[in-house]
């Protein structure tokens, strides 16, 4: 490029997006003086997702800005907990965070999976569709327009993901009252109702059920429940709700 050269900083948390070289603070960077703000940051690697306030020399900006020579450049990270406005707080997980996506209606979080993939197009589709905030760890989905509201997930351990996307939206916690399978609703099922979905063994050893609105699964407090507990136990303490 020999367009204006403009100095850059990019927040600490965002720094695994950019080359090693842009890892240490303010560095120089030479723009084509037509492209926008919002384009020159996704051109480092940075997803727009991932992007708060930006600021031209201390003041905000706007990613349309088109930056200017001599003119430094703050990317900073996305505040948290991050408001998303315009529609209630649900989310899309991308195939590869199924995982996450049980543990979020575990704790009662609306959020879509798709356990095959789909593709980008239709994944982007449908998050613009639902107006669902679309969790992926491929930069390259999140930079797609059509998506409605997106985020990068960081780690690959859920456990992290889940404080991570807990800790970035804060959603509102209701453990136990969402199908892991599905994401439907679960109502408090009698007994005898679902005693033809259910071994012998298990009507022996259990009397309290509940079941899925939508696709009829049935639960009870079986062997797993104690590691279940301990997961929604800790994000309960960490990030409020109701542990019952």
């Amino acid at each position: 490029m020999n367009g204006p050269e403009i100095t850059l900083e990019v927040a600490p948390e965002l720094r695994l997006f950019v080359p090693h070289e842009r890892r240490a603070g303010r560095t120089p960077l030479t723009t084509d003086g037509a492209s926008t703000l919002g384009h020159v940051i996704e051109s480092l690697g940075i997803p727009l997702t991932e992007a708060g306030t930006l600021l031209v020399d201390g003041a905000p900006a706007d990613r349309s800005h088109i930056p200017e020579a001599g003119e430094h450049i703050d990317v900073t990270a996305v505040e948290r907990p991050q408001r998303v406005p315009g529609a209630p707080l649900r989310f899309l997980l991308d195939v590869h965070l199924g995982t996450l996506a049980r543990r979020l209606r575990l704790l009662g979080v609306d959020a879509a999976y798709e356990s095959e993939d789909i593709g980008d197009p239709a994944l982007a589709a449908l998050s613009a569709r639902e107006r669902r905030v679309l969790l992926s760890r491929d930069r390259g989905l999140l930079r797609r327009r059509e998506i409605w509201a997106g985020a990068y997930v960081y780690s690959d351990r859920p456990q992290e993901q889940l404080r991570d996307v807990l800790g970035r939206f804060a959603p509102a916690l209701a453990p136990w009252t969402r199908c892991t399978a599905c994401n439907g609703t679960l109502a408090r099922a009698n007994k005898d109702a679902v005693s033809d979905l259910l071994e012998h063994g298990t009507q022996q050893a259990y009397d309290v059920f509940a079941q899925c609105t939508e696709c009829a699964r049935v639960y009870w407090r079986g062997a797993h429940h104690g590691h279940l507990e301990t997961i929604v136990a800790e994000a309960v303490r960490e990030f409020g709700g109701a542990a019952a």
